[in-house]
């Protein structure tokens, strides 16, 4: 029998990509999920400006995206956010964090938090991990580090689970949930 491999959220490993047509607040252009999406697979980055443990990680997430970018992986980030409620996450302010940190992917805007739904996602940071299949084979955290507990960033975690489909080997069984805020 075959072993089931749950991410946090009870999503399944196998998962398939719900597709979405955003636009990336820097060039203004729309992307949907094949536009995104690499020869190896794509990692789904779920953002906002105004969390802690996001703004914690903007530095290694775009280490990990320059060093597997190359090797065949498409990386988007998202922003569900209700700006009223959170007004640090509006488009202007995407933009000035995207250009600040040096983000070399798209930092798309779910303006009514459908793609997040759609893709189960409940708090930033959040990351998840498709194959080439646009099945879904890593749903978690970054690395051990958040901003109370001193651990320096490493993406350990995400570039374990890029390291798996590289290596053709199954998904992480230990999958952390990123134990952040609620978007």
């Amino acid at each position: 029998m075959k072993d089931i491999i749950q991410s946090k959220n009870d999503l399944q490993i196998g998962f398939k990509a719900p597709n979405f047509k955003l636009q990336d607040v820097v060039t203004g252009n729309f992307f949907n999920l094949n536009d995104l999406k690499g020869s190896k697979g794509i990692v789904i980055m779920f953002l906002n400006n105004h969390c802690p443990y996001a703004k914690h990680v903007n530095e290694e997430i775009v280490r990990v995206a320059n060093d597997y970018r190359v090797i065949g992986f498409g990386f988007a980030a998202i922003s569900s956010s209700d700006i009223s409620m959170y007004p640090e996450d509006s488009q202007q302010q995407m933009i000035e964090v995207a250009r600040e940190e040096d983000y070399s992917f798209p930092y798309l805007f779910d303006k009514d938090l459908s793609v997040a739904k759609a893709y189960h996602v409940k708090e930033t940071p959040d990351f998840l991990v498709f194959d080439k299949a646009m099945e879904m084979t890593y749903h978690g955290q970054l690395d051990d580090s958040r901003p109370q507990n001193n651990i320096p960033l490493s993406g350990t975690s995400l570039r374990r689970a890029l390291d798996a489909i590289l290596s053709n080997r199954p998904p992480l069984r230990n999958q952390k949930p990123s134990n952040a805020n609620d978007i």
